[in-house]
């Protein structure tokens, strides 16, 4: 047993814990601010069905930043301190969208009809600011946490992508949870989303390799560079089928209306696991590596037992909370 819980062995293990907990943020997290940022304000009615659609979820989708956020901290405390550091101002806004957000929430469900307007206008903000400021952050990151002119550029393309794509699985979630009219807009906002977000990800994979030679030596090194090009090969092939599923509904007894999330869930999985090996072993891009970073292995075992036990409580809620409020949305049912 000691010959495998070694701190090596064990920085990975958090590694990929880390990477999971982000995952999940980005796909649970991303929809209902997705929803958060498509919310129609010329629809009082859409906007509720809507809100009821990511009400029993949204708080706890937001505890996998928290898990990540955490991990980060107490498994790689050097990287935690130089990425945090290079992100202290956009984390900063992206924690005041997440407050906007939060407040407006609950604010809309005891104001009177007059004023649950203003604050749908500030949950959509909210949603926009903290989307935002997620791209910008990973911008900077994919830069090397560098302030230039050029990163700043950079990051701000990536901040309205990962509005874009936000937005795509926003989208998604509403042609599965939603029916009638609501379903129908959501399917033709998916296609614009859509379109926007391929255009991103294929900018984004033209840029990379260009300013970071190390990702261009991973990218182009057999035998991993085979690896490598299935996985954009997987998302593309994704958006095509997604389009195609796209044209067809809605169906039938609501036939399908699942693909387009399924698909824009492997879309995003494609995404994250391109970056992740790209600069893989590195957590803070040519600076620290996972393995320097990484707490003793005394401290690293202590955190593992803890994480034995948070992690399926955590993955166990999760799915009962999805499977109880399965089905479609409904006016005001997250009251």
């Amino acid at each position: 047993m000691d010959t495998f819980f070694t701190q090596h062995n064990l920085a990975l293990i958090f590694a990929v814990l880390t990477a999971i907990s982000v995952l999940m943020y980005a796909i649970l997290d991303g929809y209902d601010l997705g929803v958060g940022i498509l919310l129609p304000m010329n629809n009082s009615e859409a906007r509720d069905i809507s809100i009821a659609s990511i009400g029993p979820f949204w708080d706890a989708n937001e505890t996998w930043l928290v898990l990540a956020v955490g991990l980060l901290l107490v498994a790689f405390p050097s990287a935690h301190s130089a990425i945090l550091k290079a992100f202290y101002l956009p984390a900063t806004f992206m924690l005041m969208g997440l407050i906007l957000r939060g407040v407006a929430f609950d604010f809309r469900a005891k104001v009177k009809q007059s004023k649950k307007r203003m604050w749908d206008y500030a949950f959509k903000s909210g949603s926009i600011i903290t989307a935002f400021m997620q791209g910008f952050m990973l911008g900077l990151y994919v830069m090397g946490l560098e302030y230039t002119a050029t990163s700043l550029i950079f990051a701000t393309f990536s901040g309205l992508c990962v509005c874009a794509a936000y937005a795509l699985i926003g989208s998604a979630w509403l042609v599965m949870k939603t029916q009638g009219e609501i379903q129908k807009d959501a399917v033709r906002n998916t296609k614009t989303a859509g379109a926007l977000t391929f255009a991103g990800i294929l900018a984004v994979c033209m840029v990379n390799p260009l300013v970071n030679t190390n990702v261009l030596q991973v990218w182009t090194q057999a035998p991993w560079a085979y690896f490598y090009a299935a996985i954009p090969l997987l998302c593309f092939a994704m958006f095509a089928l997604g389009y195609l599923v796209l044209k067809r509904l809605p169906m039938k007894n609501d036939y399908g209306s699942w693909l387009p999330f399924t698909m824009t869930c492997i879309v995003f999985v494609c995404c994250f696991f391109g970056l992740a090996f790209s600069f893989y072993p590195y957590l803070v891009p040519g600076q620290l590596t996972l393995y320097q970073a990484a707490s003793s292995k005394e401290s690293l075992m202590i955190i593992f037992v803890g994480s034995v036990f948070v992690l399926p409580i955590i993955g166990a809620y999760t799915f009962v909370a999805y499977y109880i409020f399965r089905g479609k949305a409904k006016k005001l049912s997250y009251y």
